[in-house]
Formats: structure tokens, sequence, C-alpha cells
């Protein structure tokens, strides 16, 4: 596949371009200032396009030079501090445009729209066990873009929930996958490494499943600090 990933440079999205390349994918990095270019990586292609220019963004998805049109693309764009708005609006867009170019999305979301384990009625976003308040912003935007994906009828689209806490670590290859409800390991952490995230998106785009919206969580014990 041509694999386009929107915030290629961040925690998530560097990890995704890793994991795609190295399965044999075309990747298109795209971020606001990609990274030099590995040559050991002929198949990942760095450029710049500014999210907020709707024009290049459609541009990139559409035509990233030798490849053609995209098959598909990961948005896995964050910021800091949170901008619901700009977050919202992203979204949209490239849901509109992957509409039109009949390009599959995978979304790499928050937590936070995932329902609580412990009851089902509760969203993560409104349990102060899982967000604290100086959080719940981060959250609170989180849902946000899923209602946005929910509510775009003609995208073909999956939102994937992290767990709890995403954070840079190990490949391990091996994680376990639920749909609406946060899920929490073996050991009672809630928790997954970038990496195998990355693996995670991989995965759903090389076999899609029929859930929108998905969650993971690492399989087996947290890999002591």
């Amino acid at each position: 596949m041509t694999i386009a990933v929107l915030g290629a440079t961040g925690m998530v999205g560097s990890r995704v371009i890793n994991e795609a390349g190295a399965r044999g994918h075309q990747v298109i990095a795209l971020s606001r200032k990609p990274a030099v270019e590995n040559p050991a990586k002929s198949n990942v292609t760095p450029v710049a396009v500014d999210a907020n220019n709707s024009h290049a963004l459609r541009e990139a998805l559409a035509v990233s030079d030798s490849h053609g049109a995209a098959d598909a693309v990961v948005l896995t764009v964050r910021t800091t501090p949170v901008d619901e708005e700009f977050l919202v609006g992203t979204t949209r867009t490239v849901l509109d445009f992957a509409a039109q170019l009949g390009i599959r999305v995978l979304v790499v979301g928050g937590a936070g729209a995932l329902r609580s384990p412990d009851d089902r009625n509760l969203l993560v976003a409104d349990n102060p066990a899982y967000v604290p308040a100086e959080i719940k912003a981060v959250a609170a935007a989180g849902v946000a873009q899923l209602r946005a994906c929910q509510s775009h009828a003609d995208a073909d689209c999956v939102y994937l929930s992290p767990p709890a806490l995403l954070e840079p670590g190990v490949r391990t290859g091996r994680y376990r996958r639920g749909t609406d409800t946060l899920l929490i390991g073996a050991d009672g952490q809630s928790w997954i490494s970038a990496e195998d995230l990355a693996v995670a998106v991989v995965d759903e785009l090389e076999t899609p499943g029929l859930d929108h919206l998905i969650t993971v969580v690492h399989h087996g014990e947290r890999p002591s600090a």
C-alpha cells in the first residue's frame, strides 16, 4: 500500500512510519517540518505540509510523486497546548478529502473517547480515576474528534483509541484488541508502547476489521523501567 501519515514527526507518527516502511509499504511522511529523508529507507518520502493549508493537504493525499494517490491515511496530529478547534477541523478536512478520493482513514485518537471499564455509561474523559482535571481538555478534544468521525457518513474511517497510558517503549508485536471500552492488561495497567500501537495501526490497515472504534492494550506484563 501507499500510506500517508499526517503528523509524521510525532511520537506515534514516526513509529507508524517505521513500522509501515519495515513491512514494505510506500510511506508518505507528512508534517510541517519533515525529517531529513533517510537514504536507507527508499520507501519513505518526507513531504512538507501545513495541516492548515487544505489545498496543499489534498494535493499531498491525491498525488505523491510517483506513488499516485494514497491507499490510506493515518492521522496522528496533536497540539500542545491542546487546540480542539484545530484538531476537529483537520480531522474533518482529511475525512472530506479521503471520501472524495476513496482513501481509507485511520485516526489515532485519545483514550477519553472510550467507555470506562467499570461503568460503561461513563466515558473515560469524564472519569477522574483516569483523567485528572489538568488533562480534561485533552480528553475532551479526543471525544470531539471521535464525534467528527462518527458524523461523517461518507468516510471510510476507523478511530483507534490508545489505552490510558501511551509512551515510548519497545516493540513486542503483541497486544490485545478491543472496541469501545478501555482495556486493562493482565497486570492491572492500561498501557501500551508507542511501538506496539504502531503495530496495531499497520495491522488494521493491512487487515481491516468491521469496527469503526477500536482500542488496544499491551499483552502480558509491562516491561519494568
